[in-house]
């Protein structure tokens, strides 16, 4: 068992099959919950469940879908009551935009950055809020310090982004009314597959080894080292858990102290 105690309460974890999303089902299981995971990838997922399955040593649900499609919200909240029926936890973590030159992205660059990150998470959150209110339960979006920080290469990640924090803030106020906990977590530069690409492209880019990309990397952020998703797994997991009863409507960075604005 992990530091929480989540026995008999169930979670959805959206873009679970890699990275921060594995890692925080992986984390839940631990605690106890009973676990929904979603993503597009089948045989990722296949594995993560293995995984949650040897940690909680109960069998998750799996839904592949695509949140950017409108009936896949409800068939995730609906796979989740068949198989737990409740549902207390949700972590809407889905979703990747694309990075690059503002002038060679497209429109439709800008309709998938938000269609999956931004309108996938409110759609789960509209799907899944009826059963958060039966269960006095707990919404967590993951966002990323984009939202604070703008960057020239990332125009569509930072919008993106900063529209999740406002509808945050938006959908905690009435959680206050309906009794469901709200809160977001900006993580800042994760050890994911997405972080190895860019250092490798910035290798590749500047003829240097990885090792000094990474290095590079790290200076230009003005941080330490780069994070775990396991770290981001345990400030999830706290956010859900009666320890934090009085976070509500909050964003954390976490972030090794990259963000340096207010």
């Amino acid at each position: 068992m992990g530091q929480h105690d989540f026995s008999g309460q169930s979670a959805v974890v959206t873009g679970s099959s890699r990275g921060i999303g594995a890692a925080i089902a992986v984390e839940l299981a631990r605690c106890g919950a009973r676990l929904t995971l979603t993503g597009r990838d089948a045989e990722a997922l296949a594995g993560i469940a293995a995984e949650v399955e040897k940690e909680s040593g109960s069998r998750p649900a799996v839904v592949v879908c695509d949140l950017r499609e409108g009936p896949a919200a409800a068939q995730v909240v609906d796979a989740t009551l068949k198989a737990h029926g409740r549902l207390d936890m949700l972590v809407n973590n889905a979703g990747a935009t694309k990075r690059g030159d503002f002038l060679t992205l497209t429109d439709e660059d800008f309709n998938d950055g938000f269609a999956l990150k931004f309108h996938g998470a409110v759609r789960m959150t509209r799907a899944a809020w009826p059963h958060l209110v039966k269960s006095k339960g707990k919404l967590v979006n993951i966002v990323g310090i984009g939202s604070l920080t703008p960057a020239m290469d990332f125009t569509i990640g930072g919008p993106v982004n900063s529209a999740l924090i406002n509808f945050t803030k938006a959908i905690a106020d009435r959680g206050l009314k309906d009794g469901v906990r709200v809160n977001a977590v900006n993580p800042g530069h994760i050890v994911t597959d997405r972080l190895r690409r860019r250092v490798e492209a910035l290798a590749k880019a500047e003829g240097i080894s990885y090792a000094e990309a990474e290095d590079r990397s790290r200076h230009e952020h003005g941080i330490l080292r780069f994070g775990s998703s396991e770290e981001i797994a345990h400030l999830v997991a706290f956010l859900c858990s009666d320890r934090a009863t009085y976070v509500h409507g909050s964003t954390i960075e976490i972030d090794g102290g990259a963000t340096k604005g207010l």
